[in-house]
């Protein structure tokens, strides 16, 4: 059985998750097949919108136990390799020039939660849980701290990764986690509605550009970001999407984008 399936449909690439039989644990040959498929998506001019998904009752329970036995025995050199090899997923993800939705139907959980927290968008439904679980079993969320504390701050983030406790997606909501809550019977007619919305409301272009500014100015001084920014403003202007989209707007005439 393949471990990920790949699909498109009106410029949305849909990228799912397939070991249902091991609540979707992120082996490390399944890292590397995400991360093939979201450079496909993102190599794909004819994609707009990525959707993470996956099959069975659980999004990702992170590791399963067969990866755990093997860490046992791993050598540093391995470690490593596994470790980078998940990094590299992640900032496939998180520095995508094309918006990734999170579509979360089951638990998230340790390295499974990683994967939605570097998402730009997640639907979740009511009964999905979700915990950086590392600390116990000794281990360490070191990858997706880095990510997670942009994106929720320090002290929510240390409230999260030293105790590994569950969340549920209401609590994960208000802490900035998760974006919408939908019933399991809506969510997958939500996330085609909110990508394609995205697909024909916004430009291309203008996406990627907004995205290099966001995931950039966190790692830089004030004057620094302002300045990137200033950069990125005169570089969008000139842009064949902004003469195209104030065109519109000017003779009041609805865009395809």
């Amino acid at each position: 059985m393949d471990l990920i399936t790949f699909s498109k449909s009106e410029r949305i690439a849909y990228i799912t998750i397939n070991r249902p039989d091991k609540r979707n644990a992120l082996s490390l040959e399944l890292v590397k097949l995400l991360a093939n498929a979201f450079k496909e998506a993102i190599n794909d001019a004819n994609v707009k919108v990525i959707v993470l998904k996956a099959n069975g009752e659980v999004f990702s329970a992170g590791a399963d136990l067969e990866y755990l036995q093997q860490l046992q025995q791993n050598t540093d050199v391995e470690n490593f390799t596994d470790t980078y090899t998940l990094k590299e997923l992640f900032l496939t993800i998180y520095r995508s020039p094309k918006l990734v939705i999170a579509q979360v139907e089951g638990h998230a959980i340790a390295g499974g939660c990683g994967l939605t927290s570097v998402c730009d968008v997640v639907f979740a439904v009511p009964e999905a849980k979700f915990g950086y679980t590392e600390v116990k079993i000794g281990f360490v969320p070191a990858l997706v701290s880095c990510f997670l504390i942009r994106k929720l701050g320090e002290g929510r983030v240390k409230e999260l990764l030293l105790s590994g406790e569950l969340i549920d997606a209401k609590t994960a909501s208000s802490y900035g986690l998760v974006n919408f809550i939908i019933e399991k019977d809506g969510i997958a007619s939500a996330v085609e509605s909110y990508a394609k919305k995205i697909v024909e409301g916004a430009s291309s272009n203008s996406i990627t550009v907004t995205k290099q500014l966001l995931t950039s100015i966190q790692d830089l001084s004030l004057e620094e970001g302002l300045n990137l920014a200033i950069g990125l403003n005169v570089q969008t202007r000139s842009s064949a999407d902004c003469k195209k989209g104030i065109a519109a707007f000017l003779s009041k005439t609805k865009l395809d984008w």
